[in-house]
């Protein structure tokens, strides 16, 4: 095993082991993983069965979570609504990264016309209220995972583009930079091998903050009837739906979908502060 890769489980240990609210970010992160993966099998009833037990049953031995209005079982549905989540989250996320850090990225490096083009795109995107945006881009263009995921990336853009420009803008005349010219390095390998990666420990941590918003931005549109449509298995629409049993005291209806957008939130929260440690070179140093 390479010296490298012996520093980087130091550190990941190190990272995992020494924050108590990190390692069971981690445990939550890797539970929701796991039902992600596995959800099919490990839930005790079909998502989307109707009349498994009693309408509006609570919860009990049979049923852990309850049924809903349907008869259908809760955890089923919880548990299943996992993958789609994740992979609305995750799909956005790393589509908002890529093309928001290297429009950043160059921005910063290149200036010029480069840098007020992404600059002024960033501008506009941001002069609107970032979920009435999303909901007035779903409301023209229609409900679909696709257009969630597009939707979502891209009001998630302008926060990885200034980040990276103001990452790049800073180190771009570094001493190893100067170095790096000296060496006879193109501007294009500069940029992608000296400069970028060294801006990569704030925009993960960024990403992991965005992940949790990813997360509830979909949840939200599929709340208000404008994301996932029923009767697919999603946490904003089993929030939604249980929200109407709310007053008259069906509260688990919502309540266990309401849980784990909570805990999938808050676990990518506490993560952020973990990668950014981990990627940190200085801590595999």
């Amino acid at each position: 095993m390479s010296t490298a890769v012996l520093r980087m489980a130091r550190a990941g240990r190190y990272v995992v082991l020494g924050n108590p609210l990190t390692f069971g970010a981690f445990l939550m992160l890797a539970g929701l993983v796991t039902l992600a993966l596995f959800g099919h099998w490990i839930a005790p009833y079909d998502p989307l069965a109707t009349a498994v037990g009693p309408r509006l049953a609570p919860p009990s031995t049979t049923h852990w979570f309850g049924t809903d209005h349907l008869g259908r079982d809760i955890l089923s549905r919880v548990i299943v609504a996992t993958r789609l989540d994740l992979l609305i989250a995750i799909s956005a996320v790393t589509l908002s990264f890529a093309a928001g850090s290297a429009a950043g990225a160059s921005a910063g490096f290149y200036g010029g016309w480069t840098e007020r083009i992404v600059t002024r795109i960033v501008d506009t995107i941001m002069a609107f209220p970032l979920f009435v945006l999303a909901m007035g881009i779903m409301a023209a263009v229609g409900t679909s995972v696709m257009n969630i995921v597009l939707t979502v990336a891209l009001i998630n853009f302008p926060s990885y583009a200034r980040i990276a420009r103001a990452e790049v803008n800073v180190r771009r005349n570094a001493g190893y930079v100067e170095a790096a010219r000296l060496a006879g390095n193109t501007p294009r390998r500069i940029l992608a091998v000296h400069i970028y990666p060294n801006c990569l420990p704030t925009l993960i941590v960024q990403a992991s903050m965005n992940m949790g918003w990813a997360i509830l931005s979909a949840a939200g549109l599929s709340f208000i009837g404008l994301g996932v449509r029923p009767p697919t298995a999603e946490w904003g629409i089993m929030v939604s739906d249980g929200s109407a049993f709310m007053m008259s005291g069906e509260w688990w209806v919502s309540t266990f979908p309401g849980i784990a957008l909570m805990l999938a939130v808050l676990s990518f929260n506490l993560m952020g502060d973990g990668l950014r440690d981990l990627i940190d070179p200085r801590r595999r140093s």
